[in-house]
């Protein structure tokens, strides 16, 4: 009789959130409609997320790429990003989410970075679900700062080439406490990365799912948690014989 397989349950999931601005020109609406539909999704995900016992949940909201964008829809996106950080606060502190940010700060308005250290100095001390907000983001910056810092070590003898492994790159990322990704949820039906967690997404399992972020439900979230279960995650090993 063979041992009952026990349900696999990620530790950490990324999410793109792409779409937003798909989804109001569908419906004849201004992107900003999108952007603020695309908020209330955070929202719902954030708290099923922390209900469901996730530990780490990373989103990526504002990539360094996305200040191309016409001035107006960034000034909108930040206020946005203000108003919500205000807005969860306290939700955030009663289901007991510690707030991070993965990105740089530098170019972020002084009242998106008043509003984001306050968050997560209030929220420090939280012990349940870890939220990383990807804002400000791009990956190969991410990794490029890496460098530049371990150099800085090295030149200043503080440590040697030879004892640079992928733990001090991994140490030297924007969030060195979030262990990577188990899975990724990409929304909008796109199949690419977008310069998104390059280095800690090596291993994890990848989910697309055809909807865009403001359609992105409950439902759709646990579609891919279950997408997640059936995989079979070796990292290069071979599947280990079930004993009976």
């Amino acid at each position: 009789m063979h041992k009952p397989r026990s349900i696999a349950f990620p530790r950490h999931v990324a999410i793109i959130m792409d779409g937003n601005g798909r989804w109001a020109r569908r419906r004849g609406l201004p992107r900003v409609f999108g952007h603020r539909r695309g908020a209330d999704v955070v929202t719902m995900v954030t708290a099923t997320a922390a209900r469901i016992g996730l530990k780490y949940l990373t989103l990526y909201s504002f990539s360094i790429e996305n200040w191309k964008r016409p001035r107006e829809e960034v000034e909108t996106l930040m206020n946005l990003y203000a108003e919500y950080l205000i807005r969860e606060r306290a939700t955030m502190m009663r289901n007991n989410v510690r707030l991070v940010q993965c990105g740089r700060r530098d170019g972020l308005p002084p009242r998106v970075l008043e509003e984001l250290d306050r968050s997560i100095a209030e929220s420090a001390g939280n012990d349940g679900l870890t939220l990383a907000l990807a804002l400000n983001y791009g990956s190969r910056m991410e990794i490029t700062d890496a460098v530049k810092a371990i150099a800085r070590d090295v030149a200043a003898g503080r440590l040697s080439p030879d004892e640079i492994t992928e733990q001090t790159i991994s140490e030297n990322l924007y969030t060195p406490e979030v262990p990577d990704p188990d899975l990724l949820i990409r929304t909008s039906g796109e199949r690419r990365l977008s310069n998104f967690l390059l280095w800690q997404i090596s291993y994890s399992e990848i989910h697309v799912t055809d909807v865009t972020w403001p359609e992105f439900t409950r439902r759709h979230f646990f579609n891919a948690l279950r997408d997640y279960a059936r995989r079979d995650r070796r990292f290069g090993n071979v599947p280990t014989p079930v004993r009976t």
